[in-house]
């Protein structure tokens, strides 16, 4: 894949961290003030993003069949990463870091990052972003239920509340309707889907640069955790994903797709579940920052192999 392409793609989507982190340097938004933003991208602009990706795509049976493999390889790929990482650190799981170091590496950012990178680099291929969405709903699964579990140690959260009841689940009660039924939303509503779901990159990485703005460069770099979690997620995690998908009997861009959002760095999803539990805050974030940082070499790097 075009390496140039890819490059500037992955800075340029880094590019709308820089009016955040401003705004909180120069106290323009208060500290506090992040949660804010960060409910907007989760309960506003998340669901229309999915809304999104499926009303991208025409129905078939050929679609509906390459989406379903998609979602269960989702689901292995992160099962066997969190998996492999509990059976490695369990011992140690009295540190809250390594518990972070878990669901960092399986988590990714595949749909405020994925989705504009399958844009720009798979423009060929419009039915590519339904398939970010099959990612996101598998990630989602996985982070409400075993990640929840594995963050805190607490086997309440492998629940069929916990399944249904989050805004990316919610959603699909009614994309998925229309997506089966090859019914498009009227121009006036996917205008205004369109607008809400293209905003949650700029947003996303505007909370980003704002988080960034709150801790000290010689705090975030000296977390070996946070160095452990990107290594495992940007690196480890695609080529597993590579492995699991290169001689399946799909389009080859289907397998594209894989790879490149397992590509992706640690989905914010960790830090705000480690803040909701009170687990972790300050590694999930450093996780979440050094992947993506890090993200803006092993992005056009790695795709190099596409």
């Amino acid at each position: 894949m075009n390496f140039s392409l890819t490059a500037v793609t992955v800075l340029t989507l880094m590019a709308f961290a820089v009016p955040g982190y401003l705004l909180i340097r120069f106290k323009a938004v208060k500290e506090e003030g992040i949660s804010y933003f960060a409910k907007l991208l989760l309960f506003v602009c998340q669901p229309c993003l999915s809304l999104y990706s499926f009303n991208k795509a025409d129905y078939s049976r050929e679609l509906f069949a390459d989406m379903s493999l998609f979602f269960a390889l989702s689901a292995l790929l992160e099962a066997v990463m969190l998996g492999a990482l509990f059976l490695i650190f369990r011992k140690r799981y009295a540190n809250p870091s390594l518990r972070v170091v878990t669901v960092a590496a399986a988590f990714g950012n595949v749909g405020f990052l994925g989705v504009p990178l399958l844009e720009a680099l798979l423009p060929d291929h419009p039915d590519a972003v339904a398939f970010s969405a099959v990612f996101i709903v598998a990630m989602n699964l996985m982070a409400w239920t075993l990640g929840s579990t594995l963050l805190t140690g607490d086997k309440k959260y492998i629940s069929l509340k916990k399944l249904v009841l989050n805004p990316p689940v919610l959603i699909l009660f009614v994309a998925l309707p229309l997506f089966f039924t090859g019914t498009k939303l009227p121009s006036a509503v996917d205008n205004f889907v369109t607008l809400l779901a293209r905003m949650t990159t700029p947003l996303c990485m505007i909370i980003l640069g704002m988080r960034l703005a709150t801790v000290s460069p010689k705090e975030l770099f000296s977390s070996y955790e946070s160095y452990l979690a990107a290594a495992l997620k940007l690196v480890a995690f695609p080529f597993i994903a590579y492995l699991l998908v290169v001689f399946l009997p799909v389009e080859e861009y289907v397998k594209q797709v894989m790879f490149i959002l397992a590509c992706c760095p640690t989905a914010s999803v960790v830090l705000n579940l480690a803040e909701i539990y009170g687990v972790g805050q300050k590694p999930a974030a450093f996780s979440v920052l050094t992947s993506t940082i890090f993200s803006m070499i092993t992005i056009p790097l790695l795709l190099l192999i596409l």
